[in-house]
């Protein structure tokens, strides 16, 4: 009997997406491939090294990242619309997936983007895959846009983080989540009875300019990555910020649009930010994935035609 095809929607989380990669390794290994995989942000740069097979390559550079080598990919840009150029990156994609074109490829894939000024959601389903990943996973703020096609894309997250609708959209029978927001208990609350007050200041940041050049630094890395007391640092801000909205409006969306099974790994206690945790995201998007096994062997034998 025919197998139904299999759609994977791999959803956005930062450092947290390197579940994926757990999760995709055993699908695979329980003869379970998806056959349509669309994602946004590191689910989209996952679902590429998966239908590039080249989810080896991304697990083994995940895996030797230390807080040092994140680092020494983050080149600062301060003159342009994002934190960092990404061309670091960008070079680090580029010498894997050099002139890969989506359309080309065996399996059918597709990258969520954004467009700034109208919030479209941009399905790139063809075309360089490279560009089309920068452009999925450009955090606001963060990494500048990217321009397609005279649009100006940033992370597909702000509109589909989880993309259901697009494996449904091209045909697939069975739609598998994966979630990676899904433990995060006590958020998105409502405080409905806070009082305002000042909170003392810190020290003055001026004072660090009339330094040398070495205070200058140190000030610098309080802007980006926070100060010693607790205050959250540039970005933070900005990261979180999106975090926040990427999960309301997943909520949202799968609520209206809910996918045949959800693979939600236990990710909660990882940082946005901490890509050094790879092995850590990846045993537990295994451990979430093998959990879901006997339901989606269950639904491909209902739908088997």
């Amino acid at each position: 009997m025919a197998r139904p095809t299999i759609g994977l929607a791999l959803g956005g989380g930062a450092a947290r997406g390197w579940a994926h990669i757990g999760v995709l390794r055993t699908l695979v290994a329980a003869g379970l491939e998806p056959d349509i995989v669309a994602g946004t942000s590191i689910g989209a740069v996952a679902g590429a090294c998966y239908v590039t097979d080249r989810l080896a390559a991304l697990e083994d550079f995940a895996t030797t990242l230390t807080r040092r080598r994140i680092f020494g990919f983050l080149d600062f840009n301060f003159a342009g619309s994002g934190l960092i150029s990404g061309q670091r990156l960008s070079g680090r994609l580029e010498k894997h997936l050099k002139n890969v074109s989506i359309e080309g490829l065996e399996r059918r894939f597709v990258a969520v983007a954004t467009e700034l000024g109208t919030g479209h959601e941009v399905w790139l389903n063809k075309g360089d895959l490279v560009t089309a990943l920068k452009a999925s996973f450009a955090l606001p703020g963060i990494f500048r846009p990217v321009q397609i096609n005279g649009r100006w894309l940033i992370d597909g997250a702000l509109v589909n983080p989880i993309p259901v609708s697009v494996c449904r959209a091209y045909g697939a029978r069975i739609v598998i989540a994966v979630n990676l927001n899904c433990d995060l208990f006590g958020k998105g609350g409502v405080i409905h009875d806070q009082e305002a007050f000042a909170e003392p200041s810190g020290a003055d940041d001026a004072a660090l300019l009339e330094g040398n050049g070495r205070a200058a630094v140190h000030l610098l890395h309080r802007q980006i990555f926070g100060r010693s007391n607790g205050a959250p640092g540039m970005s933070a801000v900005m990261m979180d910020a999106i975090n926040i909205t990427q999960d309301r409006i997943a909520r949202s969306r799968l609520a209206g649009d809910p996918p045949d099974i959800t693979i939600g790994p236990k990710t909660g206690r990882i940082g946005l930010f901490d890509f050094h945790r790879a092995e850590e995201a990846i045993n537990a998007g295994a451990k979430a994935a093998e959990a879901q096994l006997d339901e989606i062997r269950m639904a491909v034998r209902a739908l088997a035609a």
